[in-house]
């Protein structure tokens, strides 16, 4: 209980940091849900013309976004702090986290948490979810409910895992942008279309090198059943939520080894 209450407290602090200016925070949480909304008119737009996308309409289509911005909504919130990890190490920050009495994941998770990029992007995929869930075709009964649920702390865990990772792999080269950039927001962007329309590269580097089709495309196959899954294994669509786990549980492991090769960056 004591470990929940102070992770509360951390949060807690991180919100009130982050409104402090209430107009600046507001404008900001604007400029992310315009940004991201401008993306989603433009592929509406395209579906109204097209109808289509490899046997998707626009309705399956929102849906699938709606999974990925709900995801990364919670992941901002909680692992805000990992997503410039190296500026961490750099400027010290790191050396004064390592003698306090507490895990140094610990510290690092719901502690600065991006409280406008969650409402932006939260608002934007509750919204989705909102027009297109009732579209679709979903009979949303309590085992529907129970596994969409699970689909997104998966999907969350999946994320967060690996930040972890990427965070981790900072103890052995200091600055890892390059490396974050290429394998989460270039396959988060490929992550917002059904993965059947991409070559065999790419579909298989999101299903087992940075698995992002389990964030979304495999759950909204599950309650969608497109044709386009006959291309991959029926399990992938059951295992989805306990793949975040998975990758949770190795980004966990890797960062304990990784953290033990630590020196200071001032030595």
């Amino acid at each position: 209980m004591g470990e929940i209450r102070i992770a509360m407290q951390s949060l807690k602090m991180s919100v009130r940091s982050r409104l402090q200016y209430r107009l600046d925070s507001f404008v900001a949480t604007l400029a992310v849900f315009v940004r991201e909304s401008a993306n989603i008119i433009v592929i509406y737009l395209a579906l109204l013309k097209f109808d289509k996308i490899n046997g998707w309409n626009v309705n399956e289509m929102l849906f699938l976004f709606s999974i990925l911005f709900l995801t990364y909504a919670i992941v901002v919130a909680l692992f805000a702090d990992l997503r410039q990890f190296s500026d961490t190490i750099r400027d010290g920050r790191f050396d004064r986290l390592m003698v306090r009495p507490r895990g140094l994941l610990f510290q690092l998770i719901l502690n600065n948490a991006d409280v406008l990029a969650t409402v932006g992007h939260g608002t934007l995929g509750i919204l989705l979810f909102v027009f297109s869930a009732g579209r679709v075709g979903i009979q949303w009964d309590l085992p529907t409910i129970l596994y969409y649920v699970c689909a997104i702390v998966g999907g969350v865990l999946m994320q967060g895992g690996m930040f972890i990772i990427f965070s981790a792999l900072c103890f052995y080269f200091i600055e890892t942008g390059s490396i974050r950039e290429i394998f989460y927001w270039n396959m988060r962007k490929f992550a917002g279309y059904p993965i059947s329309i991409y070559n065999k590269v790419i579909q298989t580097i999101m299903i087992y090198v940075v698995p992002f089709a389990f964030v979304n495309y495999f759950p909204a196959q599950y309650l969608l059943r497109k044709d386009d899954m006959a291309l991959y294994h029926e399990s992938y669509m059951y295992i989805a939520p306990l793949v975040g786990v998975v990758v949770y549980v190795i980004a966990y492991l890797f960062w304990r080894i990784s953290v033990k090769r630590y020196t200071s960056t001032g030595n």
